[in-house]
């Protein structure tokens, strides 16, 4: 068969040409130059052969060292695997066998090749972003929520509760502490955070947290929970901490409300208690005032009367010592004048001749007046 010739052929020339037996494993006992098909392959000739013939490439003052420049080479390129390259919004942290060791700014840096060293570079100006009492689903809009009270609700100040949705903010601020003092550090920053809180709701009543007192949580909560992860050394910086809803309860929302409306109604009739009061008071202290002004005008009165009248006795009894008669003459007509002019008088003179009326009424004529 041509096959068989074929072989027969390569395997003579193959062995003419290089004075060996015909075929690449030696003569077959049948002559055909392949051998028997469970005979093993020489690996020793096929790694001589290998050297002989790198060695042909070769110059001939390093056909003797080629295992030696091998090894050179391989150590070159060893070596030259340390270097690595840190990007602006990485930072190089190098393990020297599993140890953490150092950390590198962002640059071209060299260290020692696998095994004995390694690097990880973590991205450290990457805002990460952690979720609190609701977990985002598709776009992550107000609709596409899915709510979780047992983070978010809690106990406020006035035994109330509120049922809180916020957002923590934070980047690696130290990458080496971030990888190797806690075991999963944004977990770790998850828990802390909801207990920071926590306790920061307890201290205040629920209309606090529900109206004015946002912004001031959310700068308290930021600071208290920067202080626990730093004394954590956690390696992680808070950039923010944003409260997304503060409402009561979805359970009670109703009833909450009614309480609302009826603080509303408390504090609008207590507006109007004290606009009524600031209204009536200040009346009736000027009334009370004026009352007081004309007692003391009434006294004031009274006295300087009773003062003066004092006075004029005390001058009449004295002229009364000077000439009791002129004096007494004197009281008797003051006396009757007094009296007198209280009364209707009428004058009838009986010597009048005929023809006159003896007949005077003064009183009706000083009426006319």
């Amino acid at each position: 068969m041509p096959w068989n010739n074929q072989g027969n052929n390569q395997g003579n020339n193959q062995g003419n040409d290089n004075g060996n037996p015909g075929g690449p494993w030696g003569n077959s006992p049948n002559g055909s130059g392949q051998g028997p098909r469970n005979q093993k392959p020489d690996f020793d000739e096929f790694f001589r052969k290998g050297r002989d013939n790198f060695g042909r490439f070769m110059p001939s003052y390093f056909r003797g060292n080629a295992i030696i420049i091998l090894l050179v080479l391989a150590a070159l390129g060893w070596l030259a695997s340390g270097f690595y390259r840190v990007n602006t919004q990485q930072e190089g942290v190098v393990l020297r066998f599993g140890e953490w060791i150092k950390t590198t700014p962002p640059g071209l840096h060299y260290h020692w090749p696998y095994p004995i060293e390694t690097v990880l570079t973590p991205e450290v100006t990457r805002d990460n972003r952690i979720n609190i009492g609701f977990r985002s689903i598709g776009d992550g809009g107000p609709s596409n929520r899915r709510d979780l009270p047992f983070e978010s609700e809690m106990i406020t100040g006035d035994e109330n509760i509120v049922d809180i949705d916020f957002v923590v903010f934070w980047r690696i601020g130290d990458a080496g502490k971030y990888l190797f003092n806690l075991t999963d550090p944004e977990e770790t920053t998850k828990v802390a955070a909801e207990a920071v809180m926590r306790e920061i709701v307890g201290r205040v009543d629920i209309q606090f947290a529900l109206t004015d007192g946002r912004e001031q949580i959310q700068g308290q909560a930021k600071q208290q929970l920067q202080d626990l992860l730093d004394e954590y050394q956690a390696g992680v910086i808070i950039r923010e901490v944003q409260l997304l809803a503060v409402d009561p309860p979805v359970d009670v929302i109703d009833a909450f409300n009614e309480v609302q409306r009826a603080r509303q109604d408390r504090d609008r009739l207590k507006n109007e208690a004290e606009a009524y009061s600031n209204d009536i008071i200040p009346r009736a202290r000027g009334e009370a005032a004026r009352i007081i002004a004309e007692a003391e005008a009434y006294a004031e009165q009274i006295v300087n009367q009773s003062e003066g009248d004092a006075s004029r006795f005390t001058q009449v009894y004295e002229a009364y010592l000077v000439n009791k008669d002129v004096t007494k003459d004197r009281i008797y007509l003051e006396t009757l004048e007094d009296i007198l002019s209280n009364v209707d008088k009428i004058i009838i003179d009986d010597g009048a001749g005929s023809g006159v009326i003896p007949y005077l009424p003064l009183s009706e004529i000083g009426k006319t007046k």
